[in-house]
C-alpha cells in the first residue's frame, strides 16, 4: 500500500511515547515478503523508536511505539505484568448476547502461522466478550484480552461460535450487503464484494502508564471500511 502521512495517524504523542493508528494491510515489523512496515515509518520521525506490542496486518488501531529505551522497557513491564488495558471491536458472524463472556482457552502456535486450542501444549490465554450491539445476522463485540497470544481474540471468538466476519482462516464469512440488505439487486455480470475486504477486528483503545505513573488512555477512530460495514449493519437491521 502506499506510505501515508505518519503524521496523520497519530493519536498521542509525548516525550516518551507515540500511539499511532495502524491502517489495515500494513505490517507492525519488517516482513521479508511487503518492504511496507510501521516501524521504518515512524524511524524515519524518530530513529531510536521501537515497537512496544504487534498487531495482525490485517487489523487496525491503536500501536504504541517508545521513543526511548527507558520508555520501551517500562511498557513492557507493564505488558508482562497484564497491566496494560486493550479493547478490540470485532464484527462478528450470527448473534451472540456475550455480558463479559470470559474465554479461557490454551492456544498452540502451529507451523502454518495460525493457532488452534489445545489444552495440553498449549499457553495459557484469556479474554473478555461483551455485545455492543446486535444487528440481524450479525454483531459488534467488545473483546479485552488479557493475555495477549497470537490470534488470540480470533481463535476464541471461534470457539463460541462467533467467528470474525472475514476471517476465513478461522471460520468467519465474508462480509456482503446481499446478506444484510432487504430486497438487494446486484447488477448483472459484476461480482459483489465484501463491505470490508479483511478480518473485522479493530484494536479500538489502549491505556498504560507513563514514566512518571500518569494514565495514558488513547482512543482510535473506525477506518473507512469499518465504519461503513458498521454503518451498514446498522441501517439494515
Amino acid at each position: 500500500m502506499k506510505q501515508p502521512h505518519l503524521k496523520d495517524l497519530i493519536l498521542f504523542e509525548n516525550e516518551h511515547y507515540l500511539v499511532l493508528n495502524k491502517p489495515a494491510f500494513v505490517a507492525t515489523l519488517s516482513d521479508r515478503n511487503d518492504p511496507n512496515n510501521l516501524l521504518d515509518w515512524v524511524r524515519e520521525l524518530v530513529p531510536d523508536a521501537q515497537a512496544c506490542h504487534r498487531l495482525d496486518k490485517e487489523t487496525s488501531g491503536c500501536i504504541a511505539f517508545a521513543k526511548v529505551p527507558e520508555a520501551y522497557r517500562h511498557l513492557a513491564i507493564q505488558f508482562e505484568k497484564r497491566q496494560v488495558q486493550k479493547i478490540y471491536h470485532a464484527i462478528a458472524d450470527g448473534l451472540h448476547e456475550f455480558r463479559q463472556e470470559r474465554v479461557e482457552l490454551p492456544i498452540l502456535q502451529m507451523n502454518n502461522g495460525l493457532v488452534t486450542i489445545n489444552k495440553l501444549e498449549g499457553k495459557p490465554a484469556e479474554t473478555l466478550f461483551t455485545t455492543l450491539e446486535a444487528y440481524r445476522a450479525h454483531t459488534l463485540i467488545e473483546c479485552r484480552p488479557i493475555t495477549g497470544r497470537q490470534h488470540q481474540i480470533r481463535i476464541h471468538l471461534k470457539s463460541l461460535g462467533a467467528p470474525i466476519s472475514g476471517d476465513e482462516a478461522y471460520g468467519g464469512k465474508p462480509l456482503l450487503l446481499s446478506e444484510i440488505k432487504r430486497n438487494y439487486n446486484l447488477k448483472k455480470h459484476t461480482e459483489e464484494l465484501p463491505l470490508i475486504r479483511r478480518v473485522a477486528l479493530h484494536a479500538y483503545s489502549l491505556i498504560f502508564a507513563d514514566l512518571d505513573g500518569s494514565e495514558i488512555k488513547v482512543e482510535a477512530p473506525y477506518f473507512k471500511d469499518f465504519a461503513v460495514a458498521v454503518k451498514q449493519l446498522s441501517r439494515w437491521q
